[in-house]
């Protein structure tokens, strides 16, 4: 079993910058890929973005060039940087972690609200 506790969410301004993190514990050898995601209200849940045990990198496309993924293997956590906020990027956002064997775990998820 894996156990993943976010932070970092809250409130700011337009142009503003957030950092995520995503702690791990439990089963945390097993874990390979992690992951963000985020779900607007009355929107289906989307893919922000992904990082494998090794350190390669994913992004969403409207992301891209804002958000910055890391994780810190030693620490068990990992991180979403967000600068350049803006109102769309409004959503509760997800830790998502699967393991070597296939198994997927989610976190609890953190609000991000973005005033314009």
């Amino acid at each position: 079993q894996v156990q993943l506790v976010e932070s970092g969410g809250g409130l700011v301004q337009a142009g503003g910058s957030l950092r995520l993190s995503c702690a791990a514990s439990g089963s945390i050898f097993s874990i390979n890929d992690m992951g963000w995601y985020r779900q607007a209200p009355g929107k289906q849940r989307e893919l922000v973005a992904t990082i494998t045990r090794g350190g390669s990198t994913n992004y969403q496309d409207s992301v891209k060039g804002r958000f910055t993924i890391s994780r810190d293997n030693a620490k068990n956590t990992m991180y979403l940087q967000m600068n350049s906020l803006k109102p769309e990027d409004t959503a509760v956002y997800y830790c998502k972690a699967k393991t070597v064997i296939g198994s997927i775990y989610w976190g609890q998820g953190t609000q991000v609200t973005v005033s314009s």
